[in-house]
């Protein structure tokens, strides 16, 4: 009975056998196969094959394991072959740096680095890839431009230091990339972001002083079999935040208030005119954006291959599709093991990129217009036609406005790169390096004959740069007013060639020396060809094509244009490093740039960096267990930039000359910018103290002391006022002068916990602090002016000794002037004042408050926020996630520069507490059509632009493996996110996140920002 009862215990038993390997595919010799709970357990062979003889295959629990490998166990579920894939457990100390033409790890870097994994990218589920990175970097600030499909955002790190270009130098897989370009990549695609931060970016040279990006694509696996990734979303985007504006009957109050102090007619008899219209309304919409990614991977022996393709399509919460933005990514990464020690990688990436854009951003734009509208008047009226608001000449109907607007654009990019990489021997390996990125845009804008109103300066009827069509009819001559359209085609070019050798050899285990020696040539090219035509037939899209013009051959109505660019670079670079012990670090670093934009006498720069690193952990004297790594680090370099116009050392030809020649009156051209040949490289030198702690492998600390100063500022001086922008040496030379300071504190801390486990966590937290300071302005020069505020106004921001860059300059408000007695007896004279109206601060103590000069103006606010914050958290039970990321920024301000200072226009509801009457409000003036200095530019119209934001919140669901693997699924994810959730801030516009499209010295104002949209999204993941 024994016997028998033993032999049908063994009749359960089953063999499990199958293969172990890495996740690059390469097989794992002598790893450990054990059943959980017993002591059964057997061994992979030299080909990571295993056998093992299981109690129950129904119930049975494998646990997978090998040193370096995050452990695995697998439920058998009646199964004989399972064939699994360990992923390595690397230390947060050793983790993969990637810095300039080369790597280094965490432990061994010397400078002020981050790194963002993809799989935390690709979690976000974000659009675009620059939002994607939107708190998750300290010192890197980056704001949006506007919340259009398709709309650009400013990415700054570690502040503002230019007239020119702040943005970093972004490098995709070694190609060169623009900020814009930066959205043609699908977030999927990302393995990795690199960010370098302080001087020891200066390996790249010219842009290196303003950071630098580096971003990794997904690669295929050697030894892997296909793998199929699909992924997918669709959601739908609502505006988050409506202005509180007046309605009808609120409307019609204060206006008839407005004009009946000053004695006007009042315009409305009746006030019980309800709701009105809502132009916010009739203009905000909901719209849908999709994204689907395709991805297949994988390799043989002895190559890799990724291959993508992406569609994602954007309609806009202003004007639906008439806003749209779709585009097609494709891409392609190649990489071949020649041979033993010759490796060869090709990338290629093609996108298609369409546009359609509304007027946005300014004054006479869709939200301006939405904003003034009067909420009195329909948007169309009983015969049909729309409304034209005629009592203010430049606020139009919106609605009409995007009805009438066409402005189109197609763009076509292909970037590559090929790389062949040799490894000589141990010591040496050498690369050699060639990309290119191309971009082709066609445009096209569409201005049909549309009337908006009479006296309407956005009237489409005559181009006032023109004379009008004029057909003479015999006894009658007729105006002839015209549709007219705008083509271009522009054609960039950025060629890259780059060659550079590698050193690496350890002598006597403790001493480490690397080194890389190279060299870069980078060319960029770019032309247009445009034309523009009038007098489209019928008046419609459909034949707006300069070909189609009707327009009189002998009056001169159609033209073209053209312009071509070339600018070079050449450049030779030198880095070499040294550790003892992995403990001392130093590294070198010099660059040699050559700019096609400098002249003979300053072309050439030399831009030194010298960083080391102790790791003080690893003294014996430390014996501090829960540290596991504890370094400091300090570097100093200077930066090179010459982000100009071409050729600005020279002279051009694009002044408007007036000659003589026997006696005849001949127009010409003269030098209108006049030449600098002493132009030099802009300089950027910068220190940088920091610490690294690593508690165990769950909790990490990082912190940055920086000081970044920028001097020999490129900026052109302002235009002559006596000869104009045309005029013979009217323009004035690019030079050097000024000088700006940042100055800052950055603190990171990251915690993670075992992926592998049921419950498992990762998050993080950074915070920066930055201090921007002009330290020197142009001699001779005390600032220099920079945005407007209102329609002809005054000049609110400036760049300034002693104060930040675009820092707001103004008149200090001090309350309502109640009575007349009040303004009788007042120690400070105010000009034309009235009660109800605003009283100002004698900041310079004359008596008199001053309105045509500065003497009682002072800074009243700045766009550079004091700190910003960014916060993350991911966390997984079993097969549930949740994850959001939040970003805030405290300290900055932003002029409200979007309601139009006019009778008509409507008003926010805060005016509903103006002043009437003593007592009634110390905020709020008096309203009246009458002349006063309440429109003066002040601290009235500069708000608080703190925020806090939740960026996204996402709650996802992983399929059970077992109801998948018999239809060979390696996995389902399904997911429900929200982008924008919830903004707090006491700004009063659409959004208080502002970028800076016009330059340095037009951030923070808000002209009827577009918002970033509220987005609801569902999604699934799937892989084969």
């Amino acid at each position: 009975m024994f016997m028998l009862l033993h032999l049908g215990l063994m009749a359960q038993n089953a063999t499990i056998t199958g293969q172990i390997k890495d996740d690059n595919g390469v097989t794992i010799p002598l790893a450990n196969v054990t059943e959980v709970g017993t002591t059964n357990g057997v061994a992979s062979d030299l080909d990571g094959n295993y056998s093992i003889v299981v109690k129950d295959a129904n119930t049975a629990i494998l646990k997978f394991s090998f040193i370096g490998f995050q452990a695995q166990e697998i439920a058998v579920a009646g199964r004989s072959v399972i064939n699994i894939e360990l992923s390595p457990t690397v230390s947060e100390i050793d983790e993969v740096v990637v810095v300039g033409y080369g790597t280094t790890t965490k432990k061994e870097s010397t400078g002020a680095t981050a790194k963002v994994k993809g799989e935390n990218i690709e979690k976000l589920n974000i659009p675009r890839m620059d939002q994607a990175l939107q708190g998750q970097v300290s010192g890197v600030a980056i704001n949006t431009n506007s919340g259009s499909p398709g709309g650009s955002s400013s990415i700054r790190i570690r502040g503002l230091s230019t007239f020119g270009d702040n943005d970093p130098l972004i490098l995709v897989d070694g190609v060169v990339y623009d900020s814009e370009g930066l959205n043609a990549l699908n977030p999927s695609d990302i393995k990795s972001v690199n960010v370098l931060k302080d001087a020891t970016a200066g390996i790249y040279g010219v842009r290196a002083a303003n950071g630098v990006i580096i971003i990794e694509t997904k690669t295929g696996k050697i030894n892997t079999g296909p793998r199929v990734e699909f992924s997918g979303w669709t959601g739908l985007q609502r505006t988050a935040n409506r202005l509180d504006l007046l309605n009808a009957r609120e409307y019609a109050i204060l206006k008839n208030e407005t004009f009946g102090s000053s004695g006007d007619p009042i315009p409305f008899n009746n006030i019980e005119l309800g709701e009105g219209t809502d132009w916010q309304d009739e203009v905000f919409q909901d719209a849908w954006a999709t994204n689907y990614n395709f991805t297949i991977s994988g390799g043989s022996k002895k190559s890799t291959y990724a291959a993508g393709l992406t569609y994602f399509t954007q309609d806009g919460i202003v004007g639906g599709d008439k806003s749209n933005f779709t585009r097609y990514n494709a891409r392609l990464n190649f990489g071949n093991q020649i041979s033993e020690k010759v490796k060869l990688t090709s990338i290629l990436l093609y996108t298609n990129e369409s546009r359609k854009t509304l007027p946005e951003n300014g004054i006479g734009s869709v939200l301006y217009n939405t904003i003034n509208a009067f909420p009195t008047d329909p948007v169309r009226t009983s015969d049909g036609n729309f409304s034209y608001l005629e009592e203010v000449s430049d606020i139009i109907n919106p609605i009409a406005q995007m009805q009438n607007t066409f402005n189109e654009s197609n763009t076509n990019k292909i970037v590559g790169k090929e790389e062949l990489e040799w490894k000589i021997n141990d010591d040496f390996t050498f690369t050699n390096r060639f990309s290119y990125n191309y971009a082709s845009v066609d445009f096209k804008a569409f201005n049909p004959l549309v009337y908006f109103g009479p006296g309407k300066s956005a009237n489409n009827t005559l181009n006032s740069n023109l004379d009008p069509v004029i057909l003479d009819l015999g006894d009658s001559i007729l105006i002839e007013e015209t549709a007219s359209v705008f083509e271009s085609r522009t054609n960039y070019l950025d060629i890259t060639a780059e060659s550079y050798l590698n050193y690496e050899h350890t002598f006597d285990t403790v001493h480490r020396v690397k080194g890389t020696f190279g060299a870069s040539l980078f060319r960029r090219s770019g032309n247009q060809l445009s034309g523009f035509a009038y007098n489209i037939p019928n008046n419609s899209i459909d034949f707006a094509d300069i070909s189609a013009s009707l327009a009189p051959g002998g009056l001169n109505r159609n033209g073209s244009g053209s312009f071509e660019y070339l600018e070079k670079l050449l450049s030779t670079f030198l880095r070499a490093e040294y550790s003892y012990k992995r403990r001392y670090l130093i590294s070198a670093i010099l660059r040699r740039d050559g700019s096609s934009k400098f002249g003979e006498n300053n072309r050439w720069g030399l831009f030194p960096t010298i960083s080391s690193a102790w790791v003080f952990s690893d003294e014996d004297f430390f014996n501090v267990e829960k540290i596991s790594l504890g370094k400091l680090r300090v570097s100093y370099g200077v930066s090179g930039n010459d982000q100009i116009q071409n050729f600005a050392y020279r002279a051009q030809l694009n002044g408007e000359g007036v000659y003589v020649f026997d006696d005849i009156i001949t127009s010409g051209v003269a030098i209108g910018r006049a030449g600098n040949s002493d132009l030099r490289w802009e300089n950027t030198k910068q220190f940088n103290l920091g610490v690294d702690l690593t508690f165990g492998e769950a909790f990490t600390v990082t912190t940055n002391y920086f000081i970044k100063n920028t001097s020999d500022l490129l900026f052109q001086p302002d235009v002559s006022g006596v000869l104009g922008t045309y005029g013979p040496g009217g323009q004035s030379p690019i030079i050097n002068a000024g000088d700006v300071s940042n100055k800052g504190l950055e603190l990171e801390i990251g915690y993670a916990t075992d992926p592998n486990k049921d419950l498992s966590f990762n998050g993080g937290f950074n915070v920066t602090y930055l201090r921007n300071e002009v330290t020197s302005t142009p001699d001779g020069v005390e600032f220099l002016p920079g945005a407007g505020f209102g329609v002809g106004g005054n000049i609110a921001t400036r760049f300034e000794e002693g104060f930040p860059i675009g820092y707001f300059h103004g008149l200090v408000t001090d309350g309502i002037f109640q009575t007349q007695e009040e303004i009788d007896n007042a120690s400070v004279v105010q000009e034309g004042a009235k009660p109800g109206d605003i009283r100002y601060k004698d900041l310079n103590g004359d008596g008199v408050i001053n309105f045509n000069d500065d003497s009682d103006k002072e800074q009243i606010g700045s766009p550079i926020p004091d700190f910003t914050f960014g916060l993350s958290g991911f966390v997984k039970y079993k097969n549930y996630d949740f994850s959001m990321n939040v970003f805030a920024a405290v300290g900055q301000e932003i002029i409200r520069n979007f309601e139009r200072q006019q009778p008509f226009a409507n008003q926010l509801d805060y005016n509903i507490e103006r002043w009437t009457g003593s007592g009634t409000s110390d905020e709020n003036p008096r309203l009246t059509t009458e002349s006063n200095r309440n429109t003066e530019f002040s601290d009235y119209y500069v708000e608080n632009g703190s925020f806090l934001r939740l960026k996204n919140i996402q709650v996802g669901y992983t399929l059970p493996k077992e109801l998948l693997e018999k239809y060979k699924i390696k996995s389902v994810r399904v997911y429900i996110s929200i982008n924008n959730l919830v903004t707090l801030t006491q700004y009063r516009g659409f959004d208080p996140e502002i970028g800076s499209a016009g330059g340095p010295l037009s951030a923070g104002v808000d002209y009827g920002f577009y918002p970033q949209a509220r987005l609801y999204m569902a999604g699934f993941n799937i892989k084969f």
